[in-house]
């Protein structure tokens, strides 16, 4: 793909796992980057990898469900950049492993606040200025789950569920402004998130849940997160022009089993 020097991506969860993969992917095709994650995220590799590249990069730590956050963020990326012209909502968290019954109320709120509000926020506030300058694309982070019950993750299903609805209706109310929108469905990857909830249901054998969750995947593997980060730079390019409102499986055959 021809590269974009001019361009800018927006990552939030930016400092490891998909949102890492996705910002140095972008990097490698010319763009600058506006690095968004929690205060306590290390963006150090990032920087790294972005002056190796000469990239230019912006860090930005904040939560994704403030909207102050978003705000000083966006007024920032403005003042660096000049515009964004794409959006990778990526920051989630996975929650309690419980059902309905058992989930605590407070976790379920916390998935709600970063996983739907923090989308919203995205989609709303970056959606505006590209709105206004009616050029832009935002690709949201959804999952497999917001495609089929997952009834021990029921926080983490139902925010995938409203990610999807939340892409589709924005798709149809940004399209007359020339915004596009978005979203990838991963399956389990590899990353951090992932490992650590290995870590948590089978302490002493993580591998006993791996092979769980790759019976139901026919590639029978995790996907990669430089995997997911090549289906986001296509959603994004103009080879993807006329896509708006799709819902991208990127995972493995799981859906199709």
């Amino acid at each position: 793909m021809a590269r974009h020097a001019s361009k800018s991506i927006f990552v939030t969860g930016a400092a490891r796992g998909i949102g890492y993969a996705t910002a140095c992917r972008f990097m490698r095709d010319g763009f600058d980057v506006i690095a968004f994650d929690i205060p306590e995220a290390d963006f150090s590799q990032l920087q790294t990898d972005a002056t190796a590249l000469g990239r230019k990069i912006l860090l930005v730590h904040g939560d994704v469900a403030e909207e102050a956050d978003w705000r000083r963020a966006l007024d920032q990326s403005v003042e660096a950049f000049g515009h964004i012209d794409v959006l990778f909502n990526n920051a989630g968290i996975s929650g309690p492993y419980r059902g309905v019954t058992d989930v605590d109320i407070q976790a379920f709120d916390r998935v709600m606040a970063v996983n739907v509000r923090g989308v919203f926020l995205g989609l709303k506030i970056i959606g505006e200025h590209m709105k206004q300058r009616r050029s832009g694309v935002i690709i949201n982070t959804s999952s497999i789950s917001g495609e089929r019950g997952g009834g021990d993750v029921f926080a983490y299903t139902t925010s995938k569920y409203a990610v999807n609805g939340m892409t589709q209706s924005a798709a149809t109310s940004l399209a007359p402004h020339n915004v596009r929108v978005l979203a990838v469905c991963p399956c389990p990857t590899g990353t951090e998130m992932v490992y650590s909830l290995e870590r948590k249901l089978a302490p002493g054998d993580p591998e006993s849940v791996r092979d769980r969750m790759t019976a139901g995947i026919p590639l029978k593997r995790y996907g990669e997160p430089d995997e997911i980060a090549s289906v986001v730079r296509f959603l994004a390019s103009d080879e993807a022009s006329f896509m708006t409102g799709a819902l991208v499986p990127v995972d493995g055959g799981a859906l199709a089993s």
